[in-house]
């Protein structure tokens, strides 16, 4: 059985499909015109949370299991994701508090930040978990197999992960892109100093978002000091002896005649392209295998992660939907049971998963936008209820940021089939409310539990 997850372009390796298990032929290191042969029941290529978290859970319940990966164990959110973005995003979060001091009385003088210091503890800490990654599948006898890749060459524009090789912090930076990674990459570098622009195609950020967080976070990006070029998209890059000129066309949607308006911004030392990420699948033959894949190469697969070839399994990041972590790594372990504990039903929901938007001030999200409630359920059986206000840490301060909340409920009972909100706490405050909007609760269950005050969390218990 090969189960695929597959994040990053990986060298060819000679796999062959036995009748029980995957036999994988390899150089030896002492003779490379010489090669071992291993049997494993399950072959796992990509080292990523879904791949590993499988592999060990198939390797505790006595599967065979080996790990094929190209670059460092952890895929993308330990090493170019999730877990670097938050070690940046709480120095953002300290570069905020700052500001605030003297509202709360300090005088904190003249403070100094080392973009070289923070990337430096941030790249041991991760260097960190990739030997936890590599004990952990040691420990759990694990077969890896690590083929290092370089790639070389010159580019003018950055792939948004190469934000965290920046060995300075930029003093232009431009960012292309509406998603959360674009709105995430342009909080950190605005907040600690760089002056940032942000390029979006339309009218907004986060446009898949309910629309009432889309057109907060929008707004709250351009009161940070965010500079925000709507419906717009880059011409050009030039390079220069100041640096690089980004040419930028902008649309007036409100003139029928598609007039559009040439500007210009110079001197920039950082552009990151973050319009969106591609499944690495060329290079591995699957097509050849019979693994189907759509449009944009994400490899399809059924509720039970089956792919179209018997015996090939894939989840994560490449199959395209719910890219989160949290999702690879539940998915990674429910195909592991199912394969090798008998537990033909093992599968996972994808109903209702939680998310988390590290933007200034964070986004937390769950269920149904009020958009898709209606949509499914007809206007006349969904009922919102929001709220916006200022949260009592900014009553007293000079940088005001607002707190806005939102409930989609649908039917007689008011089911909770949405939660969305953005305001400080935000990314902490979901994890409960997640668990109860999973469990069914209704609107009347919120009203019935006791506020906590004074929080910003007690407002939806208290909305009317």
């Amino acid at each position: 059985m090969l189960f695929i997850r597959i994040c990053r372009l990986l060298p060819t390796v000679p796999v062959s499909l036995a009748r029980h298990g995957v036999i994988i032929r390899r150089s030896m290191a002492s003779d490379t015109t010489a090669t071992e042969t291993t049997r494993f029941d399950l072959l796992v290529i990509g080292g990523g949370s879904g791949g590993l978290a499988g592999a060990r859970r198939a390797a505790e319940l006595g599967a065979s299991t080996a790990v094929i990966e190209s670059h460092k164990l952890g895929g993308t959110c330990v090493n170019v994701g999730c877990v670097p973005k938050k070690v940046m995003w709480n120095a953002a979060v300290h570069a905020e508090y700052l500001h605030d001091h003297s509202d709360y009385g300090f005088d904190v003088g003249n403070v100094r930040f080392s973009w070289e210091a923070l990337k430096a503890k941030r790249d041991a800490y991760i260097s960190h978990l990739n030997r936890i990654y590599r004990n952990n599948l040691d420990k759990a006898k694990v077969q890896t197999i690590l083929v290092m890749l370089k790639f070389q060459g010159e580019v003018l524009a950055l792939p948004v992960m190469a934000f965290f090789e920046l060995e300075t912090l930029p003093k232009r930076s431009v960012i292309v892109g509406a998603g959360y990674i674009a709105v995430e990459m342009a909080g950190i570098l605005s907040t600690l100093g760089s002056k940032t622009s942000l390029i979006v195609r339309q009218t907004a950020v986060l446009r898949n978002f309910d629309s009432f967080i889309s057109t907060n976070c929008t707004k709250e990006l351009q009161n940070s000091g965010v500079d925000v070029w709507k419906n717009s998209q880059v011409k050009s890059v030039c390079k220069t002896d100041k640096g690089l000129e980004v040419t930028i066309v902008t649309q007036d949607p409100e003139k029928k005649n598609d007039e559009e308006k040439i500007g210009t911004i110079q001197e920039v030392d950082c552009l990151l392209w973050a319009i969106g990420r591609q499944p690495n699948t060329s290079g591995l033959n699957i097509g050849e295998m019979g693994v189907d894949t759509d449009e944009r190469g994400h490899i399809i697969v059924d509720e039970f992660q089956n792919t179209s070839r018997p015996g090939i399994y894939a989840v994560g990041d490449v199959c395209g939907k719910a890219l989160l972590t949290p999702v690879a790594i539940a998915a990674g372990r429910k195909l592991a049971h199912r394969l090798f504990e008998g537990k033909k039903d093992s599968k996972l929901d994808y109903s209702s998963i939680p998310t988390v938007v590290f933007s200034h001030p964070p986004i937390g999200t769950v269920g149904l936008t009020e958009e898709e409630a209606i949509q499914s359920r007809g206007k006349e059986n969904v009922k919102i209820y929001k709220t916006s206000f200022t949260p009592m840490y900014h009553a007293i301060t000079s940088r005001k940021s607002q707190c806005i909340m939102k409930l989609v409920c649908e039917g007689k009972e008011e089911k909770v089939v949405g939660l969305h909100m953005q305001g400080l706490g935000c990314d902490e405050m979901l994890q409960g409310f997640a668990v109860a909007i999973k469990m069914g609760a209704t609107k009347a269950d919120f009203d019935k539990t006791v506020a906590i005050h004074p929080t910003s969390s007690e407002e939806f218990v208290t909305m009317r």
